[in-house]
């Protein structure tokens, strides 16, 4: 009786074993199908797959970098420009009505370009141009140019 319970404890053994390599491959199956779906590009392994995803990781701060540095050469660009703008309109003398004088700034972010002022008489037209250097000029801004500044600069 102790070979036939030996022998039937060995088959229900055997069996069980069979069983948890049944589970086994079909699990493996599952994972297998799941990574085939990950590596559709046809690499052998995950681990291949991460080396080309990190190399297109790579790829992307590169980019990023390339990018950034050309939005840093745009943004000096642009503020090289005359980009405030501003037309103050003024009676230069008393006896003449209309706001027929004005001054125009043209300026870029760093306050330097120019300022334009026509003055405008009975019988006459003058045009006065300053030009402004970080907002410093060689000769005295009249209180209209003044203004022009300002409201350019305000934009």
């Amino acid at each position: 009786m102790t070979t036939t319970a030996l022998s039937v404890a060995a088959a229900a053994g055997a069996l069980l074993a069979l069983a948890l390599v049944a589970f086994a491959l079909s699990t493996i199956r599952k994972l297998r199908a799941g990574q085939l779906i990950v590596l559709a590009d046809g690499k052998a392994d995950l681990v291949d797959f991460a080396v080309s995803l990190q190399a297109r990781i790579d790829d992307l701060h590169r980019a990023v970098d390339e990018i950034a540095a050309a939005l840093t050469r745009v943004d000096k660009r642009i503020d090289g420009t005359v980009s405030n703008v501003a037309v103050v309109r003024y009676d230069a003398y008393e006896d003449r009505g209309g706001q027929q004088s004005a001054t125009v700034a043209l300026l870029d972010a760093s306050r330097t370009g120019i300022v334009m002022s026509a003055v405008q008489g009975r019988d006459y037209a003058r045009i006065y141009m300053k030009e402004l250097d970080r907002g410093n000029c060689a000769i005295t801004l009249s209180p209209e140019e003044d203004e022009a500044v300002r409201r350019a600069m305000a934009r």
